[in-house]
């Protein structure tokens, strides 16, 4: 049937002209673009606190972890840990570290409330822990982290093929690892909690700072402590505190004390150089302990030396021990400030090339000394070592941008 002019305008009408003006039809594809492009930022802000945000921690079964290092195979040891392994698990690259179980094997359900508290703690300068598995006879326990790239600070400072080389070569980079590592410390001891049987949050112990327990990060030289929660996951420290431990630790809720025992669940662990008087003497861990051990790292930033090491005393034909600690005092313990001065510069590490601020590394080692101070009363806490070496971090950038040091070249970790 034929239709009239009419219908087939009705059917499709002439389009009217449009009554915006060029210039609303512009202000109207700006905001277009501009909401565009405030949702596409939203949801890059929103990707990035994602993964940012801590995740669910993991109870491995034992066997995958096993399979995920090839039965514990050699080849897949971590450099300098004799009980670690590199292995991929769930898709992620992740470190495992076997630890043994100090106080018996916990259940499931404890193990996996111990995890869940840990886990809350979260921090740049940790390295993130994703999970743990109790061994297949529950002896012993792996606990997972993630892998991160790099090298351990005593493999920066301290280069057995090359002991004249360290990647740690301008002051300013030794002062970023000190930074991120007062200020981790400090995470853990003030921010970081687990909830006791009872409910009440208690803090945490690290018991493990040591340079060869950090990793140093490239380019930026960023620290990260390894570690983190060990000593919950694994029993060293007690989920209860009996009545007498209790009224021991009142002044510091952290500190736990271990009765003198053949029993392995009872036995402190410690590394040489690196453990307090007191740990060693009566098995009481805390976080002053944590600060003392800090303060022996901060030596080795400033000296490149080890904590400990023996040398041949030819006039007595035998070994002499030679304490970093008692190296640092002498170099320090002048009155006189132009003596003190340059036996400083004479102790820290050559490899600088006297390219440092003389007062700001005194400073460093004044506050290092502080920290290992035998009397644990004596020594600072996290948060005024974090303070102090932010402040010192800061003059000490602001040296670097007055004397015009180089900063376009590259280092790597890699050994020479």
């Amino acid at each position: 049937m034929c239709k009239s002019k009419k219908d087939v305008l009705a059917a499709h009408p002439t389009p009217r002209p449009s009554s915006r003006t060029p210039q609303s039809v512009s202000s109207s594809f700006t905001r277009t673009t501009t909401a565009t492009s405030s949702s596409s930022i939203s949801s890059i802000s929103l990707s990035s606190l994602r993964d940012s945000l801590p995740e669910r921690p993991i109870l491995y079964r034992p066997s995958e972890i096993a399979s995920a290092t090839s039965n514990f195979h050699p080849s897949r040891r971590l450099p300098s840990a004799s009980s670690g392994w590199r292995c991929t698990l769930r898709g992620r690259d992740a470190a495992v570290f076997l630890r043994p179980f100090r106080r018996g094997p916990p259940d499931s359900a404890r193990l996996l409330d111990r995890l869940a508290s840990v886990s809350r703690g979260h921090h740049v300068s940790l390295v993130r822990l994703l999970g743990a598995a109790a061994s297949a006879d529950g002896g012993d326990l792996y606990v997972v982290y993630e892998y991160v790239p790099g090298a351990s600070l005593a493999s920066c400072l301290r280069n057995p093929r090359n002991p004249d080389f360290t990647v740690l070569s301008t002051w300013t980079s030794r002062m970023q690892v000190a930074a991120d590592l007062a200020h981790g410390l400090e995470y853990i001891h003030n921010h970081a909690a687990v909830s006791s049987p009872a409910g009440t949050p208690r803090p945490i112990v690290h018991n493990r700072i040591k340079s060869s327990a950090v990793i140093v990060t490239e380019p930026s030289f960023n620290a990260k402590i390894c570690h983190f929660g060990t000593t919950i996951l694994s029993g060293e420290v007690p989920d209860d505190v009996d009545a007498a431990a209790a009224a021991a630790t009142a002044t510091d809720p952290s500190t736990s004390k271990a009765k003198r025992s053949n029993n392995r669940e009872m036995k402190i662990e410690g590394s040489r150089g690196y453990m307090a008087p007191e740990v060693s003497d009566s098995g009481v861990i805390s976080k002053k302990s944590d600060i003392f051990a800090l303060g022996v790292v901060l030596l080795e930033l400033l000296s490149g030396e080890e904590p400990l090491k023996y040398k041949v005393d030819n006039a007595k034909d035998e070994m002499r021990r030679v304490s970093l600690i008692e190296t640092a005092r002498r170099a320090m313990e002048s009155t006189a400030e132009m003596e003190r001065r340059k036996n400083v510069r004479r102790w820290i590490d050559r490899r600088l090339k006297d390219s440092f601020p003389v007062e700001v590394a005194e400073r460093l080692a004044r506050v290092a000394l502080d920290c290992v101070h035998a009397d644990p009363e004596e020594r600072p806490d996290a948060t005024r070592v974090a303070g102090v070496v932010s402040k010192l971090y800061l003059e000490s950038m602001a040296w670097e941008e007055s004397i015009g040091v180089p900063t376009d070249f590259t280092v790597s970790l890699g050994p020479r």
